[in-house]
């Protein structure tokens, strides 16, 4: 069984501070500055460039890709680190229509985060006026999975309500179609336990600083199912992804498998904290994290619905169709987020009216969630969220 005192322990969490708020960012391990320091001084320090060689970073990509791979139902060898998620989601929607020629429309819905759209529309614009993206409401996506849809794009756990799509049925749906799959798993990592091979998807991608804890600017992952493992062609074909980077040839030709995913060059020192949050996420089983996780947002909803009338759950009340969040409804929901997080209780708020709160066992108990709830309790039934000061929207919400 996984043991939460021993990894809540293993994380630096400011004195005072509830934090609530892993599903945007995730808190510092307390080993990664150690662990940074030393691949600065030690690594890059003292062994300069031959570092990629003697320290290993030029492997580090699919080393840690197989370490976040057992978190998500993937083969060794199957999902790559590197990059940013908006250049994943670019790189597998772009294979995946190429994978199914002949067919122009991307599939995907209003709930998915607007920057997966914004690059699904960039690269449809890109190859002509012919293509499409469709997007409907996320009730209505299985009726909209029809015989002209090239691509499914979905992420699986709503970034503002926690909703979860069923990856697995949806999928069988898609595939019974022709279509193909792809799947944005940046609310699911870590956070829910998700089986990307039983579910049998294509390609799937997901970010490393939320529920994953890699710190802000983390590099994203990108997944790629065996069966197009050496079939898929990267539209963003960069040196590292090239079958033999340092021959500088030319000509592109796709790497190995997973391998051709790769793009830039990786970011040794952003990797390195990750590593260091992969240590402890070595240690935790997803089962365990998700019961937690259900026992927690449960006890978070029950105490905030008995004493904040005020607050309308946005989140479905059945654990199983949410992911590791709960998100309330509230007019003067960001005003209210501020003046929680003056009072320590660290959240974060979407607009137009929702104040959403993260869960991560790996450092949040039962008893952190009470006394959260007693702090909005204090919040909302004395008003003291109505004050000037915090209705002055800042740059990040």
């Amino acid at each position: 069984m996984t043991d939460f005192a021993a990894t809540k322990a293993m994380f630096h969490l400011p004195e005072g501070v509830l934090y609530l708020d892993g599903n945007s960012l995730g808190p510092l391990p307390k080993a990664a500055a150690a662990k940074v320091q030393k691949m600065l001084t030690e690594e890059w320090g003292q062994m300069l460039i031959t570092g990629w060689n003697k320290a290993g970073w030029m492997s580090m990509p699919t080393d840690l890709g197989d370490r976040i791979g057992r978190l998500i139902g993937a083969a060794p060898g199957t999902v790559v680190v590197g990059d940013t998620l908006s250049i994943k989601v670019y790189q597998a929607v772009a294979s995946a229509l190429e994978l199914n020629p002949g067919r122009k429309v991307v599939l995907s819905d209003n709930g998915n985060f607007p920057s997966d759209l914004y690059m699904a529309d960039g690269l449809l614009r890109s190859l002509g006026e012919e293509y499409e993206l469709r997007v409907v409401d996320p009730e209505a996506v299985a009726e909209h999975i029809t015989d002209e849809v090239a691509v499914l794009m979905l992420t699986e756990v709503d970034y503002r309500t926690g909703r979860k799509h069923d990856m697995k049925a949806l999928t069988e749906l898609a595939h019974a179609r022709g279509v193909i799959t792809v799947w944005d798993l940046a609310h699911s990592a870590g956070a829910i336990p998700v089986d990307l091979a039983g579910c049998n998807a294509d390609f799937a991608v997901g970010c490393t600083y939320k529920y994953l804890n890699g710190g802000p600017g983390a590099p994203a992952f990108i997944y790629v199912a065996p069966k197009w493992a050496d079939t898929a062609r990267p539209a963003l074909s960069g040196w590292l992804g090239h079958e033999a980077p340092f021959a500088f040839d030319l000509d592109y030709r796709p790497g190995a498998g997973i391998e051709r995913m790769r793009v830039g060059t990786p970011p040794v020192i952003q990797m390195t904290a990750l590593a260091a949050t992969m240590d402890i996420w070595d240690m935790a089983d997803m089962d365990d994290v998700r019961a937690q996780s259900i026992a927690l947002t449960e006890q978070f909803i029950q105490q905030v619905e008995a004493t904040c009338p005020d607050l309308q759950l946005a989140s479905p009340r059945d654990p199983a169709m949410r992911g590791s969040q709960v998100s309330f409804r509230f007019a003067d929901g960001y005003a209210a987020m501020q003046a929680l997080i003056a009072r320590g209780v660290i959240g974060d708020f979407r607009a137009p009216d929702i104040m959403r709160f993260g869960f991560t066992p790996l450092y949040i108990d039962e008893c952190d969630v009470s006394r959260a709830v007693e702090i909005l309790t204090d919040i909302m039934q004395n008003r003291l969220w109505d004050r000037p000061e915090f209705k002055v929207r800042q740059r990040v919400t």
